[in-house]
């Protein structure tokens, strides 16, 4: 044979070897790329989630870091709005470091503890409370003193003469206040008894949780829910107002004290006979039978895709801990539990700080501002950290609906339930409620509102328990809160 031949096939030969090698590296090599970049987004997407949430990782109670960033730093001081100060870490001649509440039981639930748990702005603000942003000369400084690195500051929304206002005016009582501005969502106060002492926390702690009827803890801003009463009245003449837009002027209704509908009936407070009402006087005067009869002329499906507007039974935009409220309507409730939800018994049940958000998209044309407590952040050199402006959240109505239903708030002012905001040197709008909470008809004292009527700057939102009527109890406190606000 030629040895060209021969050559030629031993070339080919190779070829072929060489092809077959390539073709059982091709899944390997693909393989190991894939595994490579399949390595390579998860290291990005941890390093971007640890990022991203940096701040929930922190917070975690099982994460360890947060002993050691407390052993390097000094937790920073939470003021108010104004700068005084709220919380504050102290150390003894001895180097041992303390919280201060130097208001105590008056900001108890708002700034909260750092003891045994965290709660308030503390447990809101831990990430920057314990984090130090300082410049590397100052971090030097420390050093060579022996000291710890000054951590973070926190500049809340709070109005100390709003919070005094408010703590005091609820006096004795078990209740709930919360103080906002509509415009802006700042939480200008927040009360909430039965309260604790934030400095002696560590001592009590053992009587808050070693019974479960115990709620000095608990928020009742936030967290307690209650039967909203006839404030639920402003949901109900809502839906009216959306269903008749061109006839709801022409409403009337004659009160006798009760409406029965077959074998149910709603009687007025106290059995009160109202006479001949239209929608803007059922309102003020805050007429049971008239909204039960309103409340049998609705859209069952209209009402509850309004309630799942204004939030019912669903997430809030808080960052703080709170509970759902809850109002239920569709095509197969009774006739009694049509009539319990329109005037806000029944089963119904919303926070204050609920109620409080859906008067505040009321007093500012129908939009809900994101709520917030925190403005900014500053390191202990003064720079800026973080900054926690206003947010827009959505839209809960029309500004039409809102300016009708801010006139019908008006008229609970001047020709209803809560007079006792009427002639004074600034303008308010409200609704109150006496919500029933028992068989023996006790209940508690309501109060929903904003001033100035015609440009709000602040909204109050009351709930007193077991009090009684809220044009007797809840406004008064409201009252003393707006004439702190004004100057009056």
């Amino acid at each position: 044979m030629p040895q060209e031949i021969q050559d030629d096939k031993s070339v080919k030969k190779d070829n072929s070897k060489r092809n077959s090698r390539k073709k059982r590296l091709y899944p390997i090599i693909f393989t190991c790329v894939f595994f490579s970049l399949l390595f390579a987004g998860m290291l990005g997407y941890t390093c971007y989630y640890s990022y991203a949430n940096r701040m929930e990782l922190i917070n975690n109670s099982y994460n360890g870091r947060q002993q050691i960033l407390l052993a390097q730093n000094t937790r920073g001081t939470i003021y108010s709005s104004s700068g005084d100060v709220l919380a504050e870490t102290v150390t003894d001649a001895e180097g041992n470091e303390s919280r201060s509440y130097p208001y105590g039981k008056e900001f108890a639930h708002i700034v909260g503890y750092s003891t045994n748990g965290r709660a308030g702005v503390e447990a809101l603000a831990n990430y920057y409370l314990i984090n130090t942003s300082i410049d590397i000369s100052e971090k030097v400084k420390s050093d060579a003193s022996g000291e710890k690195y000054p951590a973070d500051n926190v500049y809340t929304t709070l109005d100390v003469k709003l919070q005094e206002t408010a703590y005091n005016a609820l006096s004795a009582y078990q209740g709930a206040i919360v103080v906002s501005n509509p415009k802006t969502g700042e939480i200008l106060a927040m009360v909430s008894k039965p309260d604790f002492d934030p400095n002696s926390i560590e001592e009590e702690w053992s009587s808050f949780v070693s019974s479960s009827s115990n709620t000095q803890l608990l928020n009742r801003v936030t967290q307690g829910l209650y039967p909203p009463g006839s404030t639920f009245k402003i949901v109900t003449a809502l839906e009216y107002i959306k269903e008749n837009k061109d006839t709801y002027n022409n409403y009337s209704f004659n009160c006798t004290g009760k409406f029965t509908l077959g074998e149910d009936s709603i009687s007025c407070y106290h059995g009160a006979n109202h006479g001949s009402v239209n929608l803007f006087s059922s309102f003020a005067k805050s007429c049971n039978s008239s909204f039960a009869n309103i409340g049998m002329t609705l859209d069952k499906k209209s009402f509850a895709d309004l309630l799942d507007t204004l939030m019912f039974n669903s997430e809030l935009p808080l960052t703080m801990n709170y509970n759902k409220s809850y109002a239920s309507c569709d095509e197969d409730i009774s006739n009694s539990d049509m009539m319990q939800l329109s005037i806000g018994q029944g089963t119904t049940t919303i926070t204050p700080m609920h109620l409080n958000m859906i008067t505040c998209a009321i007093a500012n044309d129908g939009v809900l501002m994101k709520p917030f407590v925190i403005d900014r952040v500053e390191s202990a050199d003064g720079k800026k950290v973080a900054s926690f402006g206003s947010s827009e959240y959505k839209r809960l109505m029309s500004e039409d609906e809102s300016d009708i239903l801010t006139s019908l708030m008006e008229g609970v002012v001047e020709n209803g339930t809560a007079t006792k905001l009427k002639g004074l040197s600034y303008t308010a709008a409200g609704k109150t409620g006496s919500a029933e909470f028992n068989s023996e008809s006790d209940s508690h004292a309501w109060f929903t509102g904003f001033a100035p009527a015609e440009d709000p700057e602040i909204c109050v939102t009351i709930i007193i328990e077991n009090a009684g009527s809220g044009g007797e109890y809840a406004v008064p406190v409201a009252k003393r809160i707006f004439d702190a606000y004004f100057g009056a």
